[in-house]
């Protein structure tokens, strides 16, 4: 592949300076006193931007998966797309994409997929090449969350950017966890859908404008099906290491509004 064809776009930078910078805050304003549990305004600021900045690079990062590996699969047509250019723009519909899933991961917690890539599935070599170009989303996430584990374990860092890495780490996981199911719509599905009789993939194809929304209102509907999610994640999230108190804290301190 030529270098020119993979291009970081200014907005993927402005995302990644405004990241930096609430990792900054955090680190050198702690948002929670731990005697108190009292917080500092400008150290929730901190976290706030932190995880929502990483959030947003995380779904660049996971579309710009699906794309490259696509790319790399046969369907050149991701580069005149722009899926290449690690443009979030290019990604998703302002509203139902973007703003939606970020509202509700403020509100709930749960970070919902948020982003889209039109891939052409026939230019594609195989059907093995079409399965990785579904499971390169979630396996970023995956890698994401593995990295931001290590580091936050690992790397001596002031508390406030720990907890904030922690929590953001975990939603990561969380994403995995969520996208790699098996439901129309989502990237599990995608990653087999290759493999299933053309009945199937008919009935998958009328269920997949519908079935994501079943389950993101089984999510915030059913306290339950929620717990069920977490605890998987949280398994994972433990299995690589991840200190879920210092993801505690973060949540604690990015969801503000609710404790």
């Amino acid at each position: 592949m030529q270098r020119s064809v993979v291009r970081p776009s200014l907005l993927f930078y402005v995302i990644l300076a405004v990241t930096i910078g609430g990792g900054l805050l955090a680190a050198f304003v702690p948002p929670v006193d731990l005697v108190t549990g009292g917080r500092d305004i400008a150290g929730t600021l901190g976290v706030v931007l932190l995880v929502l900045g990483g959030w947003a690079l995380s779904l660049t990062l996971h579309e710009f998966g699906h794309a490259f590996v696509a790319y790399r699969g046969g369907d050149h047509e991701v580069a005149s797309k722009g899926y290449l250019a690690l443009d979030i723009r290019r990604y998703t519909d302002p509203v139902l994409s973007l703003v939606l899933p970020l509202i509700i991961l403020a509100i709930g917690g749960i970070p919902l997929p948020g982003g889209a890539v039109w891939i052409n599935r026939w230019a594609l070599r195989s059907r093995a090449v079409s399965s990785w170009v579904s499971l390169a989303g979630p396996l970023s996430n995956l890698a994401i969350g593995i990295a931001l584990t290590l580091v936050a374990g690992l790397v001596e860092m002031p508390f406030g950017l720990a907890v904030g890495l922690a929590y953001l780490a975990s939603l990561q996981i969380l994403a995995f966890v969520i996208n790699i199911l098996p439901v129309p719509g989502l990237d599990g599905y995608g990653a087999v859908e290759p493999y299933l009789s053309p009945q199937a993939r008919e009935f998958g194809a009328k269920a997949r404008p519908w079935a994501p929304l079943v389950l993101f209102a089984l999510i915030l509907a059913v306290p339950g099906f929620a717990q069920i999610l977490w605890d998987i994640t949280d398994t994972l999230f433990g299995a690589i290491g991840g200190d879920e108190y210092l993801a505690g804290v973060g949540q604690y301190a990015f969801m503000f509004w609710r404790y």
